[in-house]
């Protein structure tokens, strides 16, 4: 498929200019998220802004305004809301997880779960879910792209509940999984961006292509650390995933791991890491980056595509 490239809004913005751009609606981005969880019920507030505190790669954000600036769109301000509005998608599920996983630790801080129990933090889960809907609302024609993605992430995490539950944790159904609970948030992410700088419907689908493989590398690879770094390295519960029974380490691994009778986790990662699983999974990871990358060809040079190879690329290299 040959691609126009598109017309730059500001093609001499330097390198420097664009990170202090960039930097700049990122901290907008957290500013717009602390207020607009600002609720008269304490424990919704405190508990919403305890996670949105811990920080966070904001990776599904930053992608957006990269794609945003990438395709020549030269006000970042006007997509703050919506980029807003995925990061508290994201988070909304993370809390959730942790309710759902056991999670006691996120992004280095007590989870909400730990913190505030079940009850609150399921509350404070839907609370965020429902902020959304006032960040979105002048964004019209866009609003299905991010509905979509948000029904996907849904279904991914039922799918996966099922799998684990039925014992039907293959590495078809593996990535069936996480297209679906993470490529699609990182899919729309780029495609939103995109759409808003004005994009033919072609660019904005390799954009979205671009976004869906990163978001395909990226669980991988956290799936990955999650059966070789700690709770410490990590910021959050390791071992949750091979404990219970789900993903990249049981999709990938051909024979059972033998379960140890004083430690299983122990022994499930030492089997693990003796074998190629890990090996392969990478391997996978490096793969879908590189074919994210000619996804992106078309575009002329600037320092937003260069960004976006190098978040692509950050994807796989990262230890947390």
């Amino acid at each position: 498929m040959s691609l126009q490239q598109p017309t730059l809004a500001n093609p001499a913005l330097n390198v420097a200019e664009f990170n202090q751009k960039l930097e700049r609606a990122l901290e907008a981005l957290e500013q717009r998220m602390w207020d607009v969880v600002a609720s008269e019920v304490n424990v919704l507030q405190d508990a919403s802004r305890h996670i949105l505190g811990a920080g966070g790669k904001r990776v599904r954000p930053r992608l957006l305004f990269l794609a945003y600036t990438a395709m020549g769109g030269a006000h970042l301000e006007e997509t703050l809301d919506l980029s807003a509005a995925l990061e508290l998608i994201h988070t909304a599920s993370i809390v959730h997880d942790d309710i759902n996983d056991h999670g006691v630790v996120r992004r280095g801080r007590p989870s909400v779960n730990a913190k505030w129990g079940r009850t609150f933090a399921l509350l404070t889960g839907d609370y965020l879910f429902t902020k959304v809907f006032e960040l979105i609302g002048r964004y019209g024609e866009l609003n299905p792209i991010l509905s979509s993605a948000t029904t996907a992430l849904v279904e991914g995490e039922t799918l996966q509940a099922a799998a684990v539950k039925n014992h039907e944790f293959t590495r078809e159904i593996y990535f069936r999984i996480i297209n679906l609970k993470t490529a699609a948030l990182f899919r729309a992410a780029a495609k939103l961006g995109a759409v808003m700088a004005g994009a033919s419907r072609e660019q904005a689908e390799a954009l979205a292509n671009f976004g869906n493989n990163i978001g395909l590398s990226f669980q991988i690879i956290d799936d990955v650390l999650d059966v070789t770094s700690s709770t410490e390295q990590l910021g959050k519960t390791s071992g949750i995933d091979v404990a219970q029974g789900r993903g990249v380490a049981v999709a990938f691994e051909d024979s059972d791991a033998h379960v140890g009778e004083v430690d299983p986790m122990l022994s499930i990662r030492a089997h693990i890491l003796n074998g190629k699983t890990l090996e392969e999974a990478i391997f996978q990871a490096r793969r879908l980056v590189e074919e994210a990358i000619e996804q992106i060809a078309f575009l002329p040079s600037s320092p937003a595509k260069d960004a976006l190879i190098n978040l692509a690329h950050s994807v796989t290299d990262r230890t947390n």
